[in-house]
């Protein structure tokens, strides 16, 4: 057991070192049959010209289903109710900045599938699980790779 001098100055030590900020994203794999919907990127200035499963990033005072939900709507017109979703896998990815981007899968909405930005995305479409479009956004096929092997974390952008 450690005095309470000693266990001041182990607080203090903790306490002064910076805490990590990461932004919170939420995507969506939503499924059809044994098909995938994806959404090919245009004008975005990230990863355009490639496909991505839908996503963005969680708002200020909304949780990570409120977030996805709010997404799904805007980006492709339906509505998901948050208890609907089913997270996944969780990833820790490093970029310029620390992510932790949470996949939700679900099977069944309201509303029908229609592209509501269009500005942003070329099209959508799904796909087999086992006939991804060879361009898809590199971490997204890692997630995706990690759920079909049944590993719910993993870690992506690290240096060993």
């Amino acid at each position: 057991m450690i005095g309470g001098k000693e266990a001041y100055a182990r607080y203090r030590a903790l306490a002064s070192k910076k805490r990590v900020g990461a932004s919170v994203n939420a995507y969506l794999i939503l499924k059809q049959e044994d098909k995938i919907l994806l959404h090919l990127r245009r004008n975005t200035g990230y990863c355009d010209g490639m496909w991505s499963l839908i996503a963005g990033h969680v708002e200020d005072g909304e949780s990570a289903t409120e977030g996805m939900s709010r997404e799904a709507h805007e980006e492709i017109g339906i509505q998901i109710e948050p208890l609907k979703l089913k997270t996944v896998h969780v990833m820790h990815r490093k970029t310029n900045r620390l992510n932790v981007d949470i996949f939700f899968e679900c099977a069944s909405w309201e509303g029908s599938i229609i592209n509501r930005e269009p500005d942003k995305c070329e099209r959508i479409a799904f796909f087999p699980l086992d006939a991804l479009p060879l361009n898809l956004v590199d971490y997204n096929a890692t997630a995706l790779k990690a759920i079909l092997e049944g590993n719910f974390y993993s870690e992506c952008g690290w240096t060993p």
